[in-house]
């Protein structure tokens, strides 16, 4: 099977978790076509312009409502995330949109050579502006069961001040 057709199984399943933390969101499929206008309408101004440097998007591409202003959701899919440059690409979406809350999903196991890379040099995986609030998580997403397996280096979902 093609990443693609994982888009919305994962879509699904995001949408759950998201749902389950009580505030109102809006996650699309975005690899395959633009954005709707809702998402349009839900990005914070001055943060489109981002698609002007960008050949490529986000695999799905979300909002979640706030109180002042609306957070990013990127999420970027790979069937197996094995290289420095999956996590990168997947940092890059979350940077240059200044997203809140940013996603690598794989659909292989979470090898231990990323794992042990990301813990040694905790900067691969954090931004320089992430706080306690702002994460960049890495996830396995099991195809036969539907459900996310795995995460690192926590379950986002598990952690309240992330959703707060």
């Amino acid at each position: 099977m093609a990443e693609a057709d994982f888009y919305q199984p994962i879509k699904e399943r995001l949408e759950d978790l998201l749902a389950a933390t009580g505030r109102r969101f809006h996650l699309e499929i975005t690899a395959r076509k633009g954005l709707s206008e809702k998402l349009k309408a839900g990005i914070p101004d001055g943060r489109e312009i981002a698609f002007a440097f960008l050949k490529k998007r986000p695999d799905l591409f979300g909002f979640l409502e706030g109180q002042y202003d609306n957070d990013l959701v990127t999420v970027e899919v790979k069937e197996e995330a094995t290289k420095l440059e999956d996590i990168y690409q997947a940092k890059l979406y979350k940077e240059v949109f200044g997203a809140r809350y940013g996603f690598l999903i794989t659909t292989a196991a979470i090898p231990e050579d990323i794992k042990r890379l990301c813990k040694g040099n905790p900067d691969i995986v954090h931004s320089c502006a992430d706080s306690i609030y702002r994460f960049l998580a890495i996830g396995q997403f099991d195809k036969e069961k539907g459900r996310f397996a795995e995460w690192f280096e926590e379950n986002p979902f598990e952690q309240d001040q992330y959703w707060k």
